[in-house]
């Protein structure tokens, strides 16, 4: 059983940065592919960013170029740096991970940005 934990969401102003964390916790070991997630208000849920074990990364269109994933894979944590923030990224994140071929999912955090 994987358990995920987010933190770092809160409010900030456009343009500013802000950074969250996911740790996942459980009997585990390096888990294949981490990653953030988000849904918006009235919206479907949308991919931000994956990064693989190995390094793989993907952002979604929307914020390649201001954001930044990472992760150590010691921890098995997962980094979400965002910069220049935009009211459009106000959303709930939900940190993902998928190990042994199954999803696991955080409870999500809410980042709220303010124009």
């Amino acid at each position: 059983q994987v358990r995920l934990v987010e933190s770092g969401g809160g409010l900030v102003q456009a343009g500013g940065s802000l950074r969250l964390s996911c740790a996942a916790s459980g009997s585990i070991f390096v888990i294949n592919r981490m990653g953030w997630y988000r849904r918006a208000p009235g919206k479907q849920r949308e991919l931000v960013a994956t990064i693989t074990s190995g390094g793989t990364i993907y952002y979604g269109d929307s914020v390649k170029g201001r954001f930044t994933i990472s992760r150590e894979n010691a921890k098995n944590t997962v980094y979400l740096q965002m910069n220049s923030r935009k009211p459009e990224d106000t959303a709930v994140y939900y940190c993902n991970g998928i190990y042994q071929d199954l999803d696991y999912w955080g409870q999500g955090t809410q980042v709220t940005v303010s124009s």
